[in-house]
């Protein structure tokens, strides 16, 4: 079973009618025992780091994403949902993400025009499973004021984007959790191909 994780804030509807269009059978669920069943699990997110972090602990279900990335089972974060597996972010300080990979999330610098909203190139890193068939400079949407600093995202990133001088993680790839920075669903057939390739893993 695909799990569509529904935190409250998510972009569902979007996430959903990219899954429909390339005929994959999924589920919306909304607390740990549906995650238990999960095959492969999306997690969407939008709005608010502090927001979604709140969230998944009122739904009681932090530290069972992380039991199950742990066991194996392929994730793919989305937006916050990438923002989320890091140790914490500028957007709300005071929270602890869930620690996935060490480093924070950043902030864009004052200068730069935020959020970063449309259509950005990726900079494929190497052989990478997400990336497969996306060709050398694909263009995807972002709507992103925080980011993931290149050096944080380390040897797990699978594409760096520039905005305004500003090199970032757009998606992450370390064994079966993955994350993107940008929106596939609202990416045309590259976002298509990026969700096909996640559920082939």
């Amino acid at each position: 079973m695909i799990a569509i994780f529904d935190y409250g804030a998510g972009n569902l509807r979007s996430v959903e009618n990219t899954l429909d269009a390339i005929g994959a059978s999924y589920q919306i669920v909304r607390d740990a025992e549906s995650l238990e069943q999960a095959e492969k699990i999306i997690l969407p997110g939008v709005g608010h780091f502090g927001q979604l972090l709140r969230s998944l602990d009122r739904l009681g279900v932090r530290e069972t994403l992380k039991e199950r990335m742990a066991a194996g089972v392929p994730f793919l974060g989305i937006c916050l949902g990438l923002q989320a597996l890091f140790e914490g972010s500028d957007e709300a300080p005071e929270l602890a993400g869930l620690g996935v990979f060490p480093g924070r999330v950043r902030r864009f610098p004052a200068e730069l025009r935020a959020p970063q909203m449309g259509w950005n190139s990726l900079q494929p890193q190497g052989a990478s499973k997400l990336m497969a068939g996306v060709g050398e400079a694909p263009y995807v949407y972002f709507a992103n004021s925080y980011y993931v600093p290149a050096e944080t995202g380390g040897g797990r990133s699978a594409a760096l984007c520039d905005y305004g001088g500003v090199s970032f993680t757009a998606a992450l790839e370390a064994s079966n959790v993955f994350g993107v920075q940008f929106h596939p669903e609202k990416s045309s057939a590259v976002g298509q191909q990026i969700v096909r390739n996640f559920l082939a893993c």
